[in-house]
């Protein structure tokens, strides 16, 4: 026995509600093809087709732009603060070996060398922070 009634579900791609089948095609010339690619890629949107329907009807199109070299420079700053972080540490157990491990007088002689490369130590962390604050003054400034 067959019913008359339709299966619910056929197979394959739900239609959308509203499909966009009007397709229109543009010309460029070398020049503009390469302007337009270079907007589209600044943009990081993902697909074309959104990127030139939000310029036809202006939406706001989002521009990123990656600065490799920043982005290396905080890499490494950060492994660099890591090794400062290593140092306390290790700093903080010569200390402790110094009290235990050797008389006062000569704990004091070696913590007295111990403090020379702390101040020299000091003087360089500062030399990097005014350097970081150069770096961000000329190369991360935000453009308007």
């Amino acid at each position: 026995m067959k019913s008359n009634t339709p299966r619910a579900y056929k197979g394959g791609r739900h239609p959308k509600a509203d499909p966009a089948v009007h397709r229109y095609s543009i010309s460029l010339t070398a020049e503009e093809n390469a302007r337009f690619l270079t907007l589209y890629e600044q943009s990081g949107m993902n697909v074309m087709a959104h990127f030139i329907t939000a310029c036809i009807f202006q939406k706001g199109i989002k521009t990123i732009k990656v600065d490799k070299t920043a982005m290396e420079y905080y890499v490494r700053l950060t492994s660099l603060f890591g090794q400062f972080r290593a140092v306390g540490v290790n700093y903080n157990q010569v200390v402790k070996m110094l009290n235990s491990n050797f008389s006062e007088k000569k704990a004091l002689a070696y913590l007295y060398k111990l403090e020379k490369q702390t101040a020299e130590f000091a003087l360089l962390s500062q030399k990097i922070i005014q350097l970081t604050g150069e770096f961000e003054a000329k190369h991360l400034k935000e453009n308007p």
